[in-house]
């Protein structure tokens, strides 16, 4: 059973990460659908808006509160995360909580722990925070696969991959069964192969969908990003038959490799350097996925 420091730290480091995750999805469903669908448009805005309520609240708890490692590590934010807001919002018309953004890139680690921080009135408001989310992911999740069903059937024009969608949703069920296990004091109960397998595969379904909303000029960059797919699916697929310090130590190589290869591509993309159908903020949400494993990766290999 986790103590109650680990259990409120955690809570609150995985609910900066994927809450934010989580609301950017909901923007892009709402910016990829075409004007017809008004009432999906305003069902995906009024769950980013709650999704953002709840990252404001969890931003307003961490202060000193989360590991100094994971806002070094640029998975919360990144350094350009605030200007790909901006500039997709304006692109798009539709709006962002850029205050939110802000006060993240003030938080401070822990390094010595208040005297009185972890008491139980602290567990019992993270512990709700986290009810509270499992329930809009709940949620979101039925919207999501609303919206899948709907464009796979082409009852609904949407400017996003069906495979998009699935991933997306994938992520959002993967979110909720580590909050319900944190909820129950425990981690989740999964195999190396497991865990490496799910974040190599959503590494490798970014690379797809980079090729995919590439320009076709921009034809190196294109290759790249099918040669990372490959890559990333090849770990996958020989996961149990590899050496665990092999597999780790080939997971890291590859994430750390993908990591620059999104980090110049973001930086492009805001510059206009880059000819793709890209928005800014996804540049930026694939580069912080790809920050939390290559965390998470170096933690494992120690």
């Amino acid at each position: 059973m986790l103590p109650n420091n680990e259990f409120i730290r955690l809570s609150l480091e995985i609910n900066l990460f994927f809450q934010r995750l989580m609301k950017e999805h909901l923007f892009f469903i709402e910016t990829a659908l075409a004007p017809v669908n008004a009432d999906y448009i305003a069902e995906a805005k009024n769950l980013k808006e709650e999704f953002e309520r709840l990252l404001a609240e969890t931003v307003s708890y961490s202060d000193r509160a989360i590991s100094v490692n994971v806002i070094s590590s640029n998975e919360l934010v990144t350094p350009f995360t605030l200007t790909a807001e901006e500039l997709t919002s304006a692109l798009t018309g539709a709006e962002l909580n850029t205050e939110i953004t802000k006060a993240e890139y003030r938080l401070t680690g822990l390094t010595s722990i208040p005297a009185d921080y972890y008491r139980e009135s602290s567990e019992n408001i993270v512990g709700d925070l986290n009810q509270r989310t499992i329930n809009l992911l709940e949620e979101v999740i039925a919207f999501q696969k609303r919206i899948s069903t709907l464009s796979g059937e082409c009852r609904i024009f949407i400017t996003l991959y069906n495979e998009l969608l699935e991933h997306v949703t994938h992520e959002a069920d993967y979110y909720a069964g580590l909050l319900k296990s944190l909820q129950k004091k425990e981690l989740p109960r999964k195999t190396l192969c497991e865990e490496l397998n799910f974040w190599n595969h959503l590494m490798g379904e970014h690379a797809l969908f980079i090729d995919g909303m590439m320009d076709p000029s921009e034809r190196k960059l294109k290759e790249t990003a099918r040669n990372f797919a490959e890559g990333f699916e090849k770990l996958a697929r020989d996961c149990v038959r590899t050496a665990e310090y092999q597999i780790k130590r080939d997971s890291l190589s590859l994430t750390e490799a993908i990591r620059n290869f999104k980090r110049a591509g973001t930086d492009g993309i805001l510059r206009c350097r880059i000819k793709s159908i890209i928005p800014p903020l996804l540049a930026d949400h694939v580069l912080r996925e790809a920050n939390h494993y290559l965390r998470l990766l170096e933690m494992i290999n120690g």
